[in-house]
């Protein structure tokens, strides 16, 4: 059965090409924006300490996801004028909604990973 056009509002049309929920998926479901939104459940985090606590990511991949969600009103920037320069990162309540979601899924996929890579030499391999 067909979607009401209530629900289908409600919703949004994701499966559209040009649907601009995709850009925020994309920003929360990106391998970085997944980490940096459950590392940030922990509380405000300068830039440094929120790089050291995501392992293997880059200073620029780091601040463009930042960026993207801080665009979506997922992370709030707070830059203080001081010299050094300092900046603190923390989760809006959207953020924190959307942290306890993609926390769910990691959970899901760390509690599933043997039935998820029976043979995790063919991923070495590839």
């Amino acid at each position: 059965m067909p979607d009401s056009l209530t629900d289908h509002l409600r919703r949004g049309d994701l499966l559209a090409p040009q649907c601009p929920s995709r850009a925020v998926l994309r920003a929360i479901t990106s391998q970085w924006g997944v980490l940096v939104l459950m590392v940030l459940r922990d509380g405000t985090l300068r830039f440094s300490a929120l790089r050291r606590r995501v392992g293997g990511v880059s200073e620029r991949m780091l601040a463009e996801t930042l960026k993207r969600l801080e665009a979506h009103g997922l992370v709030l920037r707070v830059a203080y004028p001081v010299v050094p320069p300092q900046t603190e990162y923390s989760l809006t309540p959207l953020g924190q909604e959307a942290a306890a979601h993609v926390a769910a899924l990691a959970d899901w996929v760390e509690v599933t990973l043997p039935a998820l890579r029976p043979d995790q030499s063919a991923e070495l391999r590839a």
